[in-house]
C-alpha cells in the first residue's frame, strides 16, 4: 500500500504580502535614497567652520527624550510633543469643522444665487489674501482671549478654500442635469440631494484638501504669536527663545509628519463618499 505523502499547506497570506511589498518597493526605494542624501548633505553642511545648526547626529543627541518620550507632563506648558501636537490638533478639529459647514453653506448659498454672489464675491475675495498672521492682532482685540483667537485664525484662514471651490462647483453642474430635474419637477430638496450635492462633490473635497493644508499651517502661526497656550507653534517660539534649536527641528518634522497624515486622511474620506468616477 502506497503512501502519499503530504504537501505543506501554502500559507496564502505571506505569500500575498511578500509580493503586495515586492510591487511597492519600487516606490520606497527613490524617496528612502533621496532622504538619506538629504540627511548626509545636512550633515556635512553641519560640520562646515562657521556652521551654526545642527546636523541630524546632534539634533538626535539634544532630542533623544521628545523623540523616545514625547508623553511626558510635567505641568504647565512644559509638556511632550504628543501633547503639544494634541492640543493644536483639538483646535485645527474645531475650526476646521466650523469652517467646513459655513464655507460649504455659503458656497452653495452664491453658487445657486447671482445676486448673493455678485453682492459676496468682492468682499471674499479682498479678506481671502489676508494672511493668517494679520489675523492674530485683529482676533485678540475682538475677543481678548488666546484660545478664541487662535481658534478664530484657524477658521478664517481655513474657510476660503472651501467656500470658493463648493461655488465653484455649483455654479458647475451641467445644464443637463438641471434639465433632468425640470422635467421631473424635482423638489428643492430633492434638487439639492440628488442633483446638486452629488454633482459638486468632487470641487467640495477639494476646497476640503487645501483647507486642511492651511488651517495645520493658520495654528502654527497663530500659537507662535499666542503666549502661554500648550500647542506646537508656541512650543517652536520658546524653544527658539531658549536657543533650542534642535528642539525647533524636532517640531518642523513633527509638523511635517502631520500635515501629510492629514492630507492622506482626507484623501481617505475621499475615495470613501466620492464614487469612482468623480475622484
Amino acid at each position: 500500500m502506497t503512501t502519499v505523502q503530504k504537501r505543506p499547506a501554502v500559507n496564502t497570506f505571506d505569500n500575498g504580502f511578500i509580493s503586495r511589498l515586492q510591487k511597492q518597493l519600487p516606490n520606497f526605494i527613490p524617496p528612502a535614497i533621496a532622504i538619506l542624501i538629504f540627511l548626509v548633505v545636512w550633515q556635512l553642511f553641519s560640520w562646515t567652520p562657521g556652521a551654526t545648526l545642527p546636523g541630524p547626529i546632534k539634533v538626535i543627541q539634544d532630542t533623544w527624550i521628545l523623540i523616545f518620550w514625547p508623553f511626558y507632563d510635567r505641568g504647565g506648558i512644559d509638556k511632550g510633543l504628543f501633547w503639544q501636537i494634541l492640543a493644536s490638533l483639538q483646535r485645527v478639529a474645531i475650526s476646521y469643522s466650523l469652517a467646513a459647514i459655513v464655507g460649504i453653506g455659503l458656497g452653495i448659498l452664491i453658487g445657486v444665487n447671482q445676486t448673493m454672489s455678485k453682492a459676496l464675491d468682492p468682499i471674499f475675495q479682498l479678506l481671502r489674501t489676508v494672511p493668517p498672521l494679520a489675523w492674530v492682532p485683529i482676533s485678540l482685540a475682538a475677543l481678548r482671549q488666546n484660545e478664541p483667537a487662535a481658534l478664530f485664525v484657524i477658521f478664517i484662514t481655513a474657510i476660503w478654500p472651501i467656500l470658493i471651490n463648493t461655488a465653484v462647483g455649483v455654479t458647475q453642474i451641467p445644464q443637463d442635469y438641471n434639465n433632468v430635474a425640470k422635467v421631473l419637477q424635482l423638489s428643492k430638496k430633492e434638487y439639492f440631494l440628488n442633483i446638486l450635492i452629488p454633482a459638486a462633490l468632487p470641487y467640495i473635497f477639494t476646497g476640503l484638501r487645501i483647507a486642511i493644508g492651511l488651517a495645520w499651517l493658520a495654528i502654527i502661526a497663530a500659537e507662535i504669536v499666542m503666549s502661554g497656550i500648550v500647542g506646537i507653534g508656541f512650543f517652536i517660539w520658546n524653544a527658539y527663545q531658549n536657543n533650542a534649536v534642535s528642539e525647533v527641528i524636532l517640531a518642523l518634522v513633527y509638523i511635517g509628519v502631520v500635515g501629510l497624515l492629514l492630507d492622506k486622511f482626507m484623501v481617505w474620506i475621499q475615495t470613501l463618499i466620492l464614487p469612482a468616477e468623480q475622484k
